[in-house]
């Protein structure tokens, strides 16, 4: 009797994804990345990495690094990411990343960094810190990406010159020393929203503006209710899809669509002659009832914080392993001699 052959598992791709614990996520944040990444866990081989590396290219107060640092890993959780399915970690508890930047360091060139349209950007805003760190922060991204063999990096609009950067380098660095790093690709997420600020509509939605640009996904009802309440709407009264003539609106209407799933037309069609009372009002029941299940599970884990350590002790403990293969390679490729 002939033997059937087993199927082999097809080896799913990696993804890498990296937040900063500068502030709470945003509505924006959640709607036009984070929800997705519950998603590709079934489909893809997913790290979750809490950028706190990044964020201290602007001055940061310990104490409150510390604390949302570890608000951040609790929210992961709360969002569904499920820490048995990916791995989630924090980038200082990787030393790897430190010292696979410095090598790529040496792979750079200043010319490309002073392409970087987000240096300058940051150099504005924080004109009294111009620091080294914020020039070559690009070359810390490339070293979180590379490390761990990404194939794919979820990346916005906003991102795409760091992943060039990224690609270039590992493009060169192969070119001298052999197949050592998988050259990336974007991922560009099939369900996301571009959510804009709530009081300068044209302008996307951050958590370093004034609070009540933007809503927090830890915002209470009060505080939800009060920003959308004097959220900027238009001169006149009519309720219509129209971001380039109607921006504030437009925006309302589509954090409503992207959270309830309901089509653009159908939304505008439920509000045929009524004002923007309405649409204010039913957009902050939806926003209330979206974060409250996702606050509840945040409370649920800061207020067991030996899990929260048990967790990213693991994460770091994966992710160093897997970190460990690429910088062996790359120490014994460039020559250094082995410990």
């Amino acid at each position: 009797m002939e033997q059937q052959a087993t199927a082999v598992p097809e080896k799913k791709q990696r993804i890498l994804s990296g937040i900063q614990p500068s502030g709470t996520p945003t509505l924006g944040n959640y709607i036009g990345a984070m929800r997705n990444w519950k998603l590709l866990s079934d489909e893809y081989d997913c790290l979750y990495m809490i950028a706190d590396l990044h964020s201290i290219t602007v001055r940061q107060e310990p104490a409150k690094l510390r604390q949302q640092s570890t608000q951040l890993l609790a929210l992961l959780m709360a969002i569904g990411l499920d820490p048995e399915k990916n791995v989630l970690f924090l980038q200082s508890h990787v030393p790897q990343h430190a010292q696979l930047s410095w090598v790529l360091n040496c792979y750079t060139y200043m010319g490309e960094m002073s392409r970087m349209t987000q240096f300058k950007d940051k150099s504005a805003k924080h004109s009294d810190n111009i620091n080294c760190g914020l020039f070559t922060y690009p070359i810390l991204m490339a070293a979180d990406i590379l490390l761990y063999q990404a194939n794919l990096v979820p990346v916005g609009a906003d991102q795409t010159q760091h992943l060039e950067i990224c690609r270039d380098i590992a493009t060169r660095f192969n070119g001298i020393y052999g197949n050592v790093f998988t050259v990336p690709e974007g991922y560009f997420p099939k369900f996301g929203a571009k959510v804009m600020s709530l009081q300068e509509p044209t302008r996307k939605m951050s958590k370093s503006d004034p609070d009540d640009c933007f809503i927090s996904m830890l915002d209470n009802a009060d505080n939800i209710r009060r920003k959308i309440k004097r959220a900027v709407t238009d001169s006149d009264s009519s309720i219509a899809y129209d971001p380039e003539n109607k921006p504030g609106v437009s925006n309302l209407l589509t954090i409503q669509s992207a959270l309830t799933g309901e089509s653009m037309d159908a939304i505008v069609a439920s509000y045929e002659g009524k004002g923007y009372g309405a649409l204010k009002s039913q957009l902050t029941d939806v926003v209330i009832d979206t974060l409250a299940p996702i606050q509840d599970k945040f409370n649920q884990y800061m207020n067991d914080k030996a899990y929260l350590e048990q967790v990213w002790r693991a994460g770091a403990e994966t992710a160093s392993r897997l970190a460990d293969r690429t910088l062996s390679k790359v120490m014994k490729k460039v020559g250094f001699v082995a410990r």
